[in-house]
C-alpha cells in the first residue's frame, strides 16, 4: 500500500518540487494538492490522505488553523509542518494542534522522507533545528503572562482576522466561513475589543506580526 500524501503550500513552484521528488519514491504518492487552508481542510475530509505536508503560512487560513481543525474532524490522517519559520511560537502551535512532525523549508529533501516515514511509524519527527527550540521550551517553560494571538483570540476569530488582514470585505468572509454578515461584525468588534485595536490597518500589522497571515502572492 502506498503512502497516500496531500501537499498544501500556496507556492506552486514548491507544491511543484515536492510532487516530482515524492513521486520518484515507490511506495509514496501524491494524491492531491492545495493552495490555502480551507482548500486543504475540505480535500482532506474528502480523500482521507495518510499524510498531510502542511506550509504554515497560507492565504485564507493558516497551516495552524487547518491542522487545528484536520486533527478535530477527521481520524487517521497525520500531518507534518514544512515551514521557513523556527519561531518557536509557530512550532509549539503546530505541536499544540497535533501537527506529528515539524521540518523547515531549508532541509534536505532525504529529511521529508525519513520524516514521513518516522510519523507513518506513529513517531513524532522534528529537525534538529526544531528540536533544540522545543527542548529549550521545556526547560525554561512558556513566560506565564506571555500574549499571543492564540492564547487571546479563539479559533473563529483567528480566522476571522485572516480574512480581514488579507482584504476580504465582511461579505466574503460571512461566505467563506458560512456565517452571517452580523456574526462576522460581532467577532470583529470582539476582536479589536480584546487587542485594544481600532482600525483594519492595525489588525492587518498585528496579523503578519503573529505570523496569521504573510500576505505574500
Amino acid at each position: 500500500m502506498k503512502t497516500k500524501i496531500l501537499l498544501a503550500d500556496d507556492h506552486k513552484i514548491i507544491r511543484e518540487g515536492l510532487r516530482s521528488l515524492l513521486e520518484k519514491q515507490p511506495e509514496m504518492e501524491v494524491i492531491a494538492e492545495a493552495h490555502d487552508g480551507l482548500t486543504t481542510v475540505r480535500l482532506v475530509q474528502k480523500l482521507l490522505p495518510d499524510i498531510v505536508i502542511m506550509d504554515i503560512g497560507m492565504p485564507d487560513m493558516n497551516g495552524i488553523e487547518a491542522t487545528r481543525q484536520i486533527m478535530t474532524e477527521t481520524k487517521g490522517v497525520k500531518v507534518i509542518a514544512l515551514s521557513m519559520h523556527s519561531d518557536r511560537r509557530f512550532v509549539l502551535q503546530m505541536l499544540k494542534v497535533g501537527a506529528s512532525g515539524y521540518l523547515l523549508k531549508d532541509s534536505a529533501f532525504e529529511e521529508l522522507i525519513s520524516a514521513i516515514h518516522t510519523v507513518m511509524a506513529n513517531q513524532p519527527y522534528l529537525s534538529p533545528k526544531i528540536t533544540d527550540v522545543v527542548v529549550k521550551e521545556y526547560l525554561h517553560g512558556l513566560p506565564k503572562n506571555e500574549s499571543t494571538v492564540f492564547t487571546i483570540l479563539t479559533a473563529r476569530e483567528r480566522e476571522v482576522l485572516q480574512l480581514l488582514a488579507e482584504g476580504k470585505t465582511t461579505k466574503q468572509i460571512a461566505s467563506a466561513l458560512n456565517i452571517s454578515v452580523k456574526t462576522i461584525e460581532t467577532h470583529r468588534q470582539q476582536i479589536m475589543e480584546k487587542l485594544n485595536m481600532h482600525s483594519v490597518a492595525e489588525l492587518t500589522k498585528y496579523a503578519i506580526r503573529e505570523g496569521l497571515t504573510s500576505l505574500e502572492g
